[in-house]
């Protein structure tokens, strides 16, 4: 009996793993050359913004230490497929954001969150790829949000962050904002969008020393300094802090994957 072959998760039928990869590195090139769809983004800041403010009641606060030119990263924690939205309302300027490759499955999806400056990055895979157009987007001297945690972290307290936010830091030599969101993952439930209270705190801005090929402890130490103003922010807000023994199990863990 002839099996098939396996297929990959989140890959379409039909679709190989070199095709998913050839359609990803697209997406990627064509946020590196044409940009956020100036038309597309006027249009979806003049109906999320007013949106976010009145169904949500949107709290900003702290929003003016984004600056509105030059290369900017700014790094969150996770918590709804809103976040993006949420901190592009508050920005008052483009921004592009790393999403999870599955989003882009869809065709009409993906060309609707690319022009909104989304690119795909293949989690776990170490995708040196998404890192570089990341890089070439804040070198030009644009705005990149990141999500540190790599993936969605509902509810409770935050998770633990990866070491691509503290290279990219490095590396690129742009500003970070830390911030933190709460009230967002409360938001779904199933298709229903819920109004709930949802707010936002940016802290000041960082400036790293640029490192053009930082080691895997200064990429680890620069995350961690990050991950505390992010966490400041949070706690500022009255999220929930993590228990001090899974803090001190969760520390080995993460020496042991920076190295």
């Amino acid at each position: 009996m002839q099996t098939q072959p396996r297929r990959q998760p989140g890959s379409a039928p039909g679709r190989s793993r070199n095709g998913t990869r050839a359609e990803l590195s697209s997406l990627r090139k064509r946020t590196r050359e044409r940009g956020v769809n100036p038309v597309l983004y006027l249009l979806a800041r003049a109906v999320l913004v007013p949106f976010f403010r009145l169904y949500f009641r949107l709290e900003a606060i702290g929003s003016e230490q984004l600056p509105r030119s030059g290369s900017l990263l700014i790094a969150s924690n996770h918590r709804s497929f809103l976040d993006p939205f949420v901190i592009g309302a508050i920005a008052r300027r483009p921004v592009y954001y790393v999403a999870k490759r599955e989003l882009f499955e869809r065709r009409l999806q993906a060309w609707f969150l690319s022009s909104l400056g989304a690119f795909p990055i293949d989690r776990g895979a170490g995708d040196e790829e998404a890192m570089a157009t990341a890089r070439e987007i804040l070198d030009r001297g644009d705005c990149v949000v990141i999500f540190p945690e790599g993936t969605r972290v509902r509810p409770g307290p935050l998770g633990s962050p990866r070491s691509g936010v503290g290279r990219l830091a490095l590396e690129s030599g742009a500003r970070v904002v830390p911030v933190a969101l709460i009230g967002t993952e409360d938001v779904r439930r199933g298709w229903r969008i819920r109004p709930r209270k949802v707010r936002i705190r940016c802290g000041l801005p960082l400036r790293l020393a640029r490192a053009e090929r930082p080691s895997r402890d200064l990429a680890a130490a620069a995350t961690k300094r990050i991950w505390a103003c992010i966490n400041l922010q949070w706690e500022w807000l009255g999220g929930a802090k993590a228990p001090r023994a899974s803090a001190e199990r969760a520390a080995p863990r993460e020496r042991a994957r920076a190295a």
